[in-house]
This record gives C-alpha cells, sequence and structure tokens, in this order.
C-alpha cells in the first residue's frame, strides 16, 4: 500500500467540509475540461443525433457504473476492500476524468494528432517522439493544463486519484520490448509529468495499476459496451439477426475480428470467444421478439426491453466483479478477480459496435475530412507558437505560448486538443475562409 494517499503535490486550498477524495470529485465535474466533453465525439461525431452519447453522457455513466462498482465490492468483501485501500469518491473521480484528454473527432482526433507529431519532418525524424495519447493528456489536463488555482497548474489532485487515472501507467516505449508490451500504442503521461507520475506512483509496483484505476477501466468497458450498442440499437444500425443465434452469419466475423484486436492472446482465445457468443446468445433469447427481430420503432415494447436488456448486462458484469481476498493477495498482482467468461462477453459487445458502425464507408468519409481540419489548425497554430507571435491563436491559449519548456508542438497539440468539435470546424472554416463568421465571435472563449 502507498502512504498518505490523500496528500497533494502543492495543497493549493484548505480544507472544507469534505474528504480530500470528494474535494477531487468535485474538481473534476466543475472543471472546463470536463463540461467541454459536451462537444467531443463518443463514436458518432456530437451533435450529430440527439440519440447518441457524447463525451460527456459517456463519462458520466462510467462514473455512476465505477461508482457502483466500488460500492457492491465494499459491500460484499469489506475485509478485502479495507486491505487494498478502496475508496468509492477515488473511482469516481477517475471516471470522470478517464476523457478529459480526447481531442475532437473522437479516436481519429487522437490518430491524427500523434501522426502529426511522430511523423518524418524534413530534416528532423519528427516533431516530437512521445506522439500523442488520449489518457496520457487526460493525466497532463488534471496535472498542468486545468486552471484551478493560481498558486499551481492544474487541479492538484490527491495522490490517489492520480493514480487511479492512470490505466496505463508507463511513458511511450518505442522500444522493441515496449512495442511487445503494447507501451508504444497505449501510454499514461508524457515526460514533461514525469514529476506528477513519481509523486502518484510512490508505493506502487512497476506497470501496476492500482485498484482503483482497474475498477475505472472495466467501468469504461462496460458503459462502452452496452450503453454504444443501446445507441446504435435505436437507430437501426445493427442487424441482430445475423450476429445473435446459433446459426447467425455473422457470428464468426464477429469473434475473428474480436481475436485480432486481443493483444497477448491466449491460445485458447477463439473458443472463450466462441463460448462467449453461445452465452450472449441465450441472453438475447429472451428479447427475440422485442429486440432481435424487426426494427426499432421507438414502441412501448421496444423501450422496456432495451432498458432490460441494458440493465440486465450492466448487473451482470457488477455483481461478478471481486476483489482478491488478503491471504491469496501477492505484490504485483492485479487486485480485481473477475471471471474471464465476462471480460470475453464485453470484448464480442464492443467488437459488435467496431464491426457495424465505426467500419462503415460513410463515417469513413466523415473522418477524412475531420482529419483534415485538425491538420490544418495544427499547422496554424505550430506556425503561430514558433514564431511567438499569437495572432488568431485563441486568447484562451495565448498563456501557453510563453517560454515553459516545452516544444511548439507538444503546445500546438494541447491547443488543437483542447478545443471542442463545434469551435474546430468554426475556426477551420474562418481561417480557410469557407465562413467568414463574425468579428465580434471570438469562435473560442
Amino acid at each position: 500500500m502507498p502512504v498518505e494517499r490523500p496528500t497533494r503535490r502543492h495543497s493549493a486550498a484548505d480544507g472544507d467540509q469534505r474528504s480530500e477524495f470528494q474535494r477531487d470529485r468535485d474538481r473534476v465535474l466543475y472543471s472546463t475540461s470536463f463540461r467541454r466533453l459536451d462537444g467531443v465525439t463518443q463514436i458518432v461525431r456530437a451533435g450529430e443525433a440527439d440519440v447518441f452519447h457524447n463525451r460527456l453522457t459517456h463519462s458520466i455513466k462510467v462514473a455512476q457504473v465505477g461508482r457502483r462498482l466500488a460500492e457492491y465490492c465494499i459491500r460484499e468483501q469489506k475485509d478485502a476492500a479495507e486491505f487494498h485501500g478502496l475508496d468509492v469518491e477515488v473511482v469516481e473521480a477517475a471516471c470522470l476524468a478517464h476523457d478529459l484528454g480526447h481531442p475532437p473527432f473522437g479516436h481519429i482526433g487522437e490518430e491524427t494528432l500523434d501522426d502529426i507529431l511522430t511523423r518524418p519532418n524534413g530534416q528532423d525524424p519528427c516533431l516530437d517522439p512521445e506522439g500523442f495519447e488520449g489518457n496520457a493528456q487526460s493525466f497532463r489536463i488534471v496535472t498542468k493544463l486545468a486552471i484551478r488555482f493560481p498558486q499551481c497548474e492544474g487541479l492538484d489532485l490527491t495522490r490517489a486519484t492520480l493514480a487511479a487515472l492512470l490505466k496505463y501507467p508507463w511513458a511511450r516505449d518505442n522500444t522493441e520490448a515496449g512495442k511487445a508490451a503494447g507501451k508504444s500504442k497505449k501510454w499514461g503521461y508524457y515526460i514533461s509529468e514525469k514529476d506528477d507520475f513519481d509523486f502518484c506512483r510512490a508505493g506502487h509496483e512497476p506497470d501496476q495499476r492500482t485498484l482503483e484505476a482497474e475498477l475505472m477501466d472495466w467501468a469504461d468497458d462496460i458503459a462502452y459496451s452496452v450503453h454504444d450498442l443501446e445507441d446504435f440499437h435505436r437507430c437501426n444500425a445493427i442487424p441482430w439477426s445475423r450476429i445473435i443465434g446459433t446459426d447467425a452469419p455473422d457470428a464468426e466475423k464477429i469473434i475473428d475480428n474480436s481475436l485480432k484486436k486481443w493483444h497477448g492472446a491466449p491460445t485458447n482465445a477463439k473458443g472463450r470467444l466462441r463460448d462467449a457468443h453461445r452465452r450472449l446468445t441465450g441472453l438475447f433469447e429472451g428479447f427475440r421478439a422485442t429486440i432481435l427481430s424487426g426494427a426499432y420503432e421507438g414502441t412501448h415494447q421496444q423501450r422496456l426491453a432495451i432498458r432490460s436488456l441494458t440493465s440486465t448486462l450492466i448487473g451482470r458484469y457488477i455483481r461478478e466483479t471481486k476483489l482478491v481476498e488478503p491471504k491469496d493477495y501477492s505484490p504485483g498482482q492485479s487486485r480485481v478477480s473477475l471471471d474471464q467468461i465476462y471480460e470475453d462477453e464485453v470484448k464480442l459487445l464492443k467488437q459488435i459496435a467496431r464491426d457495424y458502425i465505426l467500419s462503415s464507408p460513410s463515417l469513413a468519409a466523415q473522418q477524412l475530412g475531420q482529419r483534415r481540419i485538425l491538420e490544418s489548425l495544427f499547422a496554424d497554430f505550430l506556425g503561430e507558437i514558433e514564431d511567438k507571435k499569437p495572432r488568431v491563436l485563441p486568447r484562451r491559449f495565448h498563456h501557453l505560448v510563453e517560454d515553459n519548456g516545452l516544444s511548439p508542438a507538444r503546445i500546438a497539440s494541447d491547443c488543437v486538443a483542447s478545443l471542442t468539435e463545434g469551435e474546430a470546424i468554426a475556426m477551420h472554416q474562418r481561417l480557410t475562409g469557407i465562413s467568414s463568421g463574425s468579428v465580434l465571435d471570438p469562435i473560442v472563449r
């Protein structure tokens, strides 16, 4: 167990009636970075239709699931929860903050910024070898970019909450060993936040997530696999009859694609996924008339059915979450004991969204345009930052141009990643002359 979990690096404010971890949760909830998520894609572009989750509604539901997971573990395994130091407020705070770093347009925005920063750049290898990663950006926001106190940068969160936010507690590693371990694709912090990382990781085994980080990650998977499928079911984008059933024609494709996405898959992975498909088929069988057959039209019975199904799935995955008992725990191992069959089911549910939504040609065309918007904005911002003469750079970012030891490319990526999608589109239209806009409208406030 790490010592002094409630401590802060800066202690920028006096205490009040709340616990230290409650203060963390509230600081995230009231941050402008959290409110910005209302204008950021979850899967489908924010604002496209009211039926879809955006990053804000997704984060709220992840926080709700995470809180219920923690409460259930504390209620059912009080001694184990106390042994591992589980705190409900820390889990909820981490869940609320886990997606703060997502740039405009979701994962395509993340890929675009990483590509810009790491592609060869003339005589130089690249603009910034650390690239861009949404999780590392979330950590950077709460420790550096968020504005809350005059005494320090960031939200000055406790050691425990910062550690809980680290789903990937390591820096980017492009060595062969790092690539084999997946550390070149997912990482949790940039070197500019190394001191904050060291502070919150004191007392932890290298690369081992905290219990609260594990629960945050599991809550994210549950919410993603259930709530996003609900969205696409409502807009009739999922051909359930082709996916669910003993003779469903697309079942094997879903299984194969899920296997391809499984990093470090065991030798029996395909058999496990087939077993998971059979279990899901059994779960869905009770909804054959209302979900599996015919189009969703929003009837009373169909709405009852989808609510019942999502509740059934979420309850199933929460109740099967267990903590490792103190007598069975060894330092360095996972603190969550989750039967693999439930993880396998969630993998399949997540793959359905990838296969039927993320791979659609209409989304691909949309993402091509979004990539061009971000590349254009980055180039415009970078030029002004390098010259230290901001003219079109929004005033909200002017303080970042001051000499702070960071590369101009890192600052430019901070600026682009901090925009909502509406702001990014409006600024791109104005800078390219597509729309002149109004001189009274600053676009970014």
